[in-house]
């Protein structure tokens, strides 16, 4: 090891032994020798050929490291005169990271964030939460996917890709694959609209996130189903909206009830064909009382349409929007739910007034989504693997939704106040509890034992509660559902 013996750079060193380059090497004491204010702005350093004098090495990376500082500033060059300190620099001491790892950066000082921020709820830890297998909310049959199929694709479309998939810039998302969405909305849910009305999203949270931007300011009154996505909560307060918790019953939300809070709010956030946590589909009767109310109070209906695919008993559900005669409601759907999570691509139906402003918000959100997914998924689709996936799916979400019903019957008996609530469609259902016990206290125990239990008091906004679960069934398999409802009733007696 070489070391500059004499004044202020006698703390300089490198190191031969060293894998770091020698440049990044005097580049990195440098830059740490006037952060820490051992080098003062508008002092001379020694020439690069005394430098490398000093230190007995080649010139060159001295040349290199002297250039690097140069160019981000921290040394200036004065014709006739040699190098310096740049004078531009603050006079006070600076803070500078160690020079190979260690600890990080220390907050100090003031630290002020948006109030708005302070509406986002932080995140739990994920384990205390959810985790892949038994009871996983929105989580799919992996296993059931067909990758290989699916990543054929990916690889057909990555080497050989259009050039409007890796140039073109449409905030709406790819022409064709808007087209293919279109068809398969009118054939599949009753959804009447034209290409140039769909917006391709990441999933449906960012559509929540991007209509409330379009529709809603701050004070808006705003109906939310009760109890409804938290996450959809979430969205709107922190777009400074009132929140109107609606309840919620077997027809789904209680339009009345809605119109007697607040008859002139903006807009209804509904799931009327799965509502989301209970499972209730919102009865013929509801949906013509919300889309009159809307009409008549000039508000808007978000319709979140998240796992329509998934129906057991009857055909799906036909779409709100199929009814809507007054171009008042705001379609949502989603592929990642159905297909797997990290998919993250969605739509937005959106009346063709508002589409302009919808596509203003999302450019100068994200400008596009990404092309490559769009393409594989049209194929997807055009090709029939969709279909034929989804038809697969029926029956595999079936099977495991019929064995949880039994497991939860034969180890909670309905008259000690135990329930099942929206088993005829999607891929969870709702368990509720009696009164006295606490279903936050029982997923944090039951999350040592690796059960997933998504409690469904978080999903209320007003008191009192229900307390319950909700229970995904898609990602466990038939053999594994009554061992994970007998651990379950372990946590419960």
């Amino acid at each position: 090891m070489k070391s500059v013996p004499h004044g202020t750079l006698h703390l300089f060193t490198v190191d031969r032994n060293n894998p770091t380059p020698l440049h990044k090497q005097v580049y990195d004491r440098y830059r740490a020798a006037i952060l820490r204010g051992d080098l003062r702005p508008g002092e001379q350093i020694l020439s690069s050929r005394e430098f490398a004098s000093e230190l007995r090495v080649s010139r060159f990376p001295v040349l290199n490291a002297y250039a690097q500082l140069l160019a981000e500033g921290y040394l200036e060059s004065r014709v006739g005169a040699g190098t310096f300190v740049s004078a531009s620099l603050p006079e006070q001491q600076m803070s500078v990271p160690p020079l190979s790892g260690g600890t990080p950066a220390v907050p100090s000082g003031p630290r002020p964030v948006s109030r708005r921020s302070l509406l986002y709820p932080l995140l739990p830890p994920l384990p205390l939460v959810r985790g892949w297998g038994s009871f996983g909310v929105h989580q799919p049959a992996l296993d059931e996917f067909p990758f290989l199929v699916w990543s054929g694709l990916v690889a057909r479309h990555s080497r050989n890709p259009h050039v409007s998939a890796i140039h073109r810039i449409d905030p709406r998302g790819a022409e064709r694959f808007r087209g293919v969405v279109c068809e398969y909305l009118r054939t599949s849910r009753g959804v009447h609209c034209s290409p140039d009305q769909i917006l391709i999203v990441s999933g449906s949270q960012q559509a929540l996130d991007i209509t409330a931007r379009v529709l809603l300011d701050p004070g808006n009154s705003v109906w939310i189903e009760e109890p409804g996505y938290s996450l959809q909560r979430t969205v709107l307060a922190a777009a400074g909206c009132r929140l109107i918790p609606v309840s919620v019953d077997e027809e789904g939300m209680d339009v009345a009830v809605g119109i007697r809070r607040a008859p002139k709010a903006r807009a209804a956030f509904v799931t009327p064909s799965h509502q989301y946590p209970l499972g209730s589909t919102m009865s013929a009767s509801r949906r013509l009382q919300l889309l009159n109310w809307a009409h008549s109070a000039g508000a808007w209906v978000v319709e979140d349409d998240y796992d329509s695919e998934f129906r057991y008993e009857t055909l799906p559900i036909a779409s709100m929007h199929g009814l809507d005669r007054n171009a008042r409601v705001i379609y949502i759907g989603t592929f990642s739910k159905v297909l797997f999570p990290s998919l993250r691509l969605g739509y937005i139906v959106i009346p063709p007034d508002l589409v302009d402003r919808f596509i203003a918000v999302r450019h100068a959100m994200d400008i596009f989504p990404p092309y490559l997914h769009q393409e594989v998924m049209a194929d997807f689709i055009l090709e029939g693997h969709f279909t034929r996936h989804i038809r697969k799916m029926r029956q595999v979400y079936k099977e495991r939704r019929s064995v949880l019903i039994d497991s939860l019957a034969r180890e909670f008996p309905a008259n000690l106040g135990f329930e099942v609530h929206g088993v005829e469609a999607g891929m969870h259902l709702a368990f509720t509890l009696p009164p006295s016990l606490d279903d936050l206290e029982i997923s944090a125990r039951a999350a040592g034992s690796r059960l997933w239990l998504w409690p469904l008091s978080p999903a209320y906004t007003t008191s009192p509660s229900r307390h319950g679960f909700i229970l995904g069934f898609g990602s466990s398999l038939p053999a594994q559902i009554p061992r994970a409802v007998h651990l379950l009733r372990s946590f419960i007696a």
